[in-house]
């Protein structure tokens, strides 16, 4: 957002801010889509949203002061929600002539043109503007533009426009992604040819399946890595471009295909095919922390469930008008002591809760007395580098 810089009130602050910016904008192009969030209540962005902290409630008004904290005037939702609606109107009410402005207002779109047909865009219930904003690229390369620039500073925005980079054939998707000295053009569409079609459709299903903002990483492992893994095993492209299509179709196929991805993952050496399986072997053979192994099969549903939600309702759907997309406890979420939404994390009761100490030894023949086991007057098992054979548990 624009900083307020040497601005006293909101009516300065459209006048000799933001309108000239877009102005400036328009020196260049046929067609301008100024895209809003929209903040909902009951979402897993308001759970985000009150982790970033509460700001102080300021009325949006032309002739109200600006407040001196700007930042925290943003953190607060209503703050920013009564702000877009305001520069909307400014926007239409005072940019008119040749060239087309749209700007969304709530789940309604204004535009500088009268009647202009805007059945495409409006009304619409998306709640991100990064979905948001794809749709109206859809609007404009149906109405014959074929160079479209997509400015943002969300990474998720350069994913999905990748990915629709692959239904917009014949149009140019360009990204200016980020800000000052950082700012560079990306181009999508360019990027999703050097992809195969399949793997550029499913790119947003992977980025919500490998860490985004509501869906957690996996520990230690970067977009890097798991990309690296994702182009060495391509049996997971069919079943991200599937889910990210039709989440409905999630099975226990599905499942076993991501679960040997996690598990390359986590160790390319490694034989196994199943996370639980993986797991104790690269616990016991390669003596990894708890933090540092694959997770178990029922944290990874519940991980691949919120996945599917972000992935495949949310971002599956950036080109329809009004998506439907169900409950988040359906899938990997719970709300818990007032707190919002919370990720569920997995059926199974926490180590802490069923396990004090965990014992295990190194040796590899024998277990003498110097055996971590034996010194705890505990048995050899099979998380052991034993694995239980030994002679420990012949004398108990």
């Amino acid at each position: 957002m624009l900083k307020p810089i040497g601005i006293k009130t909101f009516q300065e602050y459209a006048d000799h801010i933001f309108l000239p910016f877009i102005k400036a904008k328009l020196r260049n192009v046929t067609r301008i889509d100024i895209v809003w969030d929209v903040y909902l209540e009951d979402s897993l962005n308001s759970t985000t949203r009150e982790i970033r902290g509460r700001g102080i409630r300021r009325r949006v008004a032309p002739p109200n002061a600006i407040p001196s904290k700007w930042q925290e005037f943003l953190r607060l939702a209503d703050n920013k929600t009564e702000l877009f609606e305001f520069l909307a109107h400014q926007v239409v009410e005072n940019l008119y002539g040749d060239k087309d402005i749209f700007t969304t207002c709530g789940q309604n779109v204004l535009c500088s043109r009268v009647h202009t047909d805007i059945s495409s865009l409006a009304p619409c219930t998306h709640e991100e503007a990064v979905t948001r904003m794809l749709l109206h690229a859809l609007d404009s390369a149906n109405k014959g533009h074929r160079r479209i620039m997509l400015r943002t500073v969300d990474t998720d925005a350069v994913v999905l426009a990748v990915s629709t980079a692959v239904c917009l054939a014949d149009t140019e998707i360009w990204v200016a992604f980020g800000t000052g000295k950082h700012l560079r053009y990306i181009p999508a569409h360019d990027i999703a040819k050097e992809l195969d079609y399949e793997k550029a459709r499913a790119l947003p299903m992977f980025h919500a399946f490998t860490g985004c903002d509501t869906v957690s990483s996996f520990a230690g492992r970067g977009k890097k890595t798991a990309f690296d893994i994702w182009k060495s095993f391509d049996e997971d492209t069919p079943v991200f471009s599937s889910l990210l299509t039709d989440p409905s179709t999630f099975n226990d196929d599905c499942m076993s295909v991501l679960e040997a991805y996690v598990v390359l993952l986590y160790d390319r050496t490694c034989t196994e095919t199943t996370v639980d399986s993986a797991r104790k072997n690269t616990f016991t053979t390669k003596d990894r922390s708890m933090d540092n192994i694959p997770p178990t099969k029922a944290a990874l549903l519940q991980h691949t469930k919120r996945a599917i939600y972000q992935g495949g309702y949310v971002w599956g759907q950036a080109l329809v008008r009004c998506p439907v997309i169900p409950s988040p406890n359906t899938h990997g979420w719970q709300k818990s002591g007032g707190q919002g939404w919370q990720p569920f994390w997995t059926l199974l009761p926490e180590a802490v809760a069923s396990c004090s100490e965990l014992v295990k030894c190194g040796c590899k023949k024998g277990c003498p007395r110097q055996c971590k086991c034996v010194r705890a007057a505990l048995k050899c098992t099979s998380l052991c580098h034993c694995n239980g054979n030994c002679e420990n548990n012949e004398i108990n």
